[in-house]
C-alpha cells in the first residue's frame, strides 16, 4: 500500500468535511468530487450552484454526494460576518465591510473552518499563496505556544530508498521567508508532529546546511546550530519522541553511506526523513526541483502551527495532489489515538497531541 492509500485508508475510518473555495478551478472541482466518491467524507464547494453544475457537467462529472454553498447567498453569511468583524475589531473593520469581505469564497471557508463548519480546508492552486495565507491568519488561532504559523510539504519519491519509504518531509515552504533561529526551531518540531501523525514514526530531523559538523564555518551556520539546540529544549519540554541534528549537508542528510563519512555518530544522518531548510528560498526551490526533476508527487505545502487544519496548495499541483493534499488535511483533524491505538494505549510514546 502507498503512503497515500494509507492515509485514504484512514481517513475512510474518520470522514471529514473539506471546504474548497476555488471552483473555477477544474482541477479543484475533480479533486473535490473524487474526495467524496472515495469515502473520505464530504467535500463542500463554494460558489454559484449553476456556474458550477455547468463546470461539472462539462468535465462528465456528478454532484451526488457534494455540498454547494454560495457564499453570496448563504444562511450563515450574517453569522459569519459578525464573527469576523469581532475578530478584526481591533483593525476596525465594520459590519458592512465584514459582510462584503466574507461574500467572498476564502474569507466563507476560513470562517466555516473557524466556526467548525468544516474539518479542513484546501486551496491555492489558481491563488496565490498570500491570497490564502492572509484570510488564514487573520481568522484562525495559533496553536497554544506556537509563536509563528509555517509549512511543510510532503514528497513521496519513486523510489523508496530515501526518508520514510521514499515520503520526505520538507519545511518550510512557503510561509518564513528568513525564519530566525527560534523560528526555526519551531518549524522544526511542528514538521515531526506532522510527520508523526501521518506515519506513525518517529521523525528523523535533519537540519541541512552547506556544512556537515563543522566543515564550514559562518553566521548563517551558527543560526542553525542554535535551532538545533532549542528543538531539542522545546521537545524535551514537550515531551515530544523525535531526533533533531545538523547542521548536515543534504547527502549526508539521506545516504547512509556518506553519512558514514561526514556524521558518523550522528542518530539522523543518513536516514532523515524530515528536512528543515535554512529559508524559504531554498526549500521552495528544492521541492519543485525534487517535484519535476525527481518525478515526485507533492502534497500541500500543509500549514503548520494553525488551531485548524489547511493547505495553501502550489499553483502547479495536479488533481492527484489536491486530493491527496485534502486527505492529509483531514488526517490532521483527527487525534492521534483514534489513529494509532493500540501505541497509545500501550503508553510506549511520549508524542503529544
Amino acid at each position: 500500500m502507498s503512503f497515500i492509500e494509507s492515509i485514504f485508508e484512514k481517513v475512510r475510518q474518520h470522514p471529514k468535511r473539506i471546504v474548497f473555495p476555488e471552483v473555477l478551478d477544474d482541477r479543484i472541482l475533480t479533486a473535490a468530487i473524487e474526495y467524496a466518491t472515495a469515502g473520505l467524507g464530504t467535500s463542500i464547494l463554494l460558489g454559484s450552484r449553476s456556474v458550477i453544475q455547468k463546470r461539472v457537467s462539462a468535465l462528465r462529472l456528478k454532484l451526488d454526494h457534494v455540498h454547494v454553498i454560495d457564499p453570496q447567498k448563504a444562511d450563515d453569511l450574517e453569522h459569519f460576518a459578525d464573527a469576523f468583524s469581532k475578530i478584526r475589531r481591533d483593525k476596525g473593520l465594520g459590519k458592512d465591510e465584514a459582510i462584503q469581505a466574507v461574500k467572498q469564497p476564502i474569507y466563507f471557508a476560513t470562517m466555516m473552518l473557524h466556526e467548525t463548519s468544516a474539518d479542513g480546508l484546501v486551496a491555492g492552486a489558481s491563488t496565490t499563496a498570500a491570497a490564502i495565507l492572509r484570510p488564514l491568519f487573520q481568522t484562525i488561532r495559533l496553536e497554544p505556544g506556537v509563536r509563528a504559523a509555517s509549512s511543510c510539504s510532503v514528497i513521496q519519491l519513486p523510489s523508496q530508498a530515501f526518508g520514510e519509504k521514499g515520503v520526505i518531509y520538507f519545511a518550510d515552504c512557503s510561509v518564513i521567508p528568513d525564519p530566525t533561529a527560534d523560528q526555526l526551531a519551531d518549524i522544526a518540531i511542528m514538521s515531526a508532529k506532522l510527520a508523526r501523525q501521518l506515519h506513525g514514526i518517529k521523525p528523523r530531523v535533519a537540519f541541512l546546511s552547506y556544512s556537515t559538523k563543522g566543515s564550514a564555518r559562518h553566521r548563517s551556520i551558527e543560526k542553525i546550530l542554535a535551532a538545533v539546540a532549542l528543538a531539542r529544549q522545546k521537545a524535551d519540554e514537550k515531551k515530544i519522541e523525535a531526533e533533531f541534528d545538523g547542521e548536515l549537508q543534504a547527502d549526508a542528510a539521506l545516504v547512509a553511506e556518506i553519512a558514514d563519512h561526514k556524521a558518523a555518530h550522528s542518530s539522523v544522518a543518513g536516514k532523515a526523513n524530515v528536512l528543515i531548510f535554512p529559508d524559504l528560498n531554498c526549500s521552495n526551490i528544492c521541492s519543485k526541483l525534487v517535484q519535476r526533476l525527481a518525478g515526485g508527487t507533492l502534497y500541500g505545502p500543509i500549514m503548520n502551527g494553525l488551531s485548524k487544519p489547511a493547505s495553501d496548495l502550489s499553483r502547479g499541483c495536479t488533481v492527484h495532489e489536491i486530493l491527496g493534499s485534502a486527505a492529509i488535511v483531514a488526517l490532521q483533524a483527527v487525534e492521534y489515538r483514534k489513529l494509532y491505538p493500540d501505541e497509545a494505549l500501550g503508553g510506549a510514546r511520549r508524542f503529544k497531541y
